[in-house]
């Protein structure tokens, strides 16, 4: 099978397209014949192992995990003799990034509790763009946050992979939402149904006097001090993804100022599970959700791939199309715009499209 591999960090010029074995399934695992792939921060972190401590996860020396890639969507080519959940010819998705990744390849062998029945009214790449994404936003908002109608959300880095979902969620679950993003992306925040939009580069949010029941933060742009400044006094802080001093400042700092006052501050981890897996699908499948899908890449390009998605600038989520046959719109790289029809209905946060997976542009 075709594949991209490493075997030293870097730059993603460390990245090769090659032929390697195809894997076989054990026990409980699966045989997935992959068809979209999706790119996340960490694939981009574990290739450069940054910040150093991400060796912890990934190998000291060399990179434990030879093929990255963790979103996976695809379908059922051969089931272990203890898989019991699925059937050869079943349409799955699912988070590798537990369970040794492997996703920029034809095939792979995840075991079954990294997977989801794909539900059949949505495609192969709006379900590889939303596990990681979708389950930062819904357990941290959710189950961190704990987000309920009336309370006053902001997103910081709304119009990201993450963010995009992020705002769509706390929507859902009730709350006023404040969006932050730069000028060109404040159009898909407000029709990701933002009541409210920041455009950074002209208004400082920290210092307005507005102040938040929940930050969730998922740039790299903003000191935790900042972010505190903006903090109702019961309010939840919580960092999504950004650069290596917020990570650290979130990591340190956050439980000793939460020792201080009501507000609480820290990291935002994420564990993939079965159960919010099926959740989000749901919610695509009927509309209520949406993945905002940026660009398409070839699987030979996936190292033009992460080179874009490290750049900050994404809108939404880059897809890497494994299997070009199963694609459903656009030439592989960069993608056609579409035209959605997107409403919010009345305040409510429920989102529905022509197509569930909307395009956006390229800056």
């Amino acid at each position: 099978m075709k594949a991209i591999v490493y075997s030293r960090y870097g730059a993603p010029d460390v990245l090769r397209f090659e032929e390697v074995e195809r894997p076989t399934p054990k026990q409980d695992q699966v045989l997935v014949k992959i068809c979209e792939v999706s790119v996340n921060a960490p694939d981009w972190r574990l290739m450069r192992a940054t910040p150093v401590l991400a060796r912890m996860h990934s190998g000291l020396l060399r990179p434990k995990y030879r093929i990255l890639g963790c979103d996976i969507a695809g379908v059922i080519q051969e089931a272990g003799p203890e898989a019991k959940q699925f059937h050869v010819g079943d349409e799955v998705f699912g988070d590798l990034a537990n369970f040794g990744y492997g996703g920029f390849a034809e095939y792979v062998c995840p075991t079954e509790k990294a997977l989801a029945r794909k539900p059949a009214g949505i495609t192969f790449e709006v379900a590889a763009a939303s596990p990681m994404a979708g389950m930062t936003s819904l357990q941290g908002l959710r189950d961190r946050g704990g987000v309920r109608p009336g309370h006053k959300v902001l997103i910081a880095g709304a119009s990201g992979g993450v963010g995009t979902f992020a705002v769509q969620i706390a929507k859902l679950l009730g709350a006023e939402v404040t969006a932050v993003c730069s000028t060109s992306k404040v159009d898909l925040a407000r029709t990701l149904g933002a009541d409210h939009v920041i455009d950074y580069t002209k208004e400082d949010f920290t210092k307005s006097g507005q102040l938040y029941d929940v930050i969730f933060a998922v740039n790299g742009f903003r000191s935790i001090r900042d972010y505190r400044r903006a903090l109702a006094a019961k309010g939840t802080y919580l960092m999504a993804g950004g650069d290596w001093p917020q990570i650290r400042q979130a990591m340190l700092w956050g439980p000793i100022l939460s020792l201080f006052g009501s507000q609480k501050l820290g990291l935002c981890p994420t564990k993939a599970n079965q159960k919010d897996l099926v959740y989000l699908g749901e919610l695509l499948e009927a509309g209520k959700l949406i993945s905002v899908i940026d660009r398409r890449f070839p699987l030979s390009a996936v190292a033009d791939a992460i080179r874009y998605v490290e750049e900050g600038h994404a809108r939404g989520k880059v897809i890497i199309n494994v299997d070009p046959s199963r694609a459903t719109a656009g030439p592989a790289c960069p993608a056609s715009p579409v035209s959605p029809s997107i409403a919010a209905e009345g305040g409510r946060g429920r989102i529905t499209a022509r197509a569930r997976g909307v395009q956006e542009d390229p800056e």
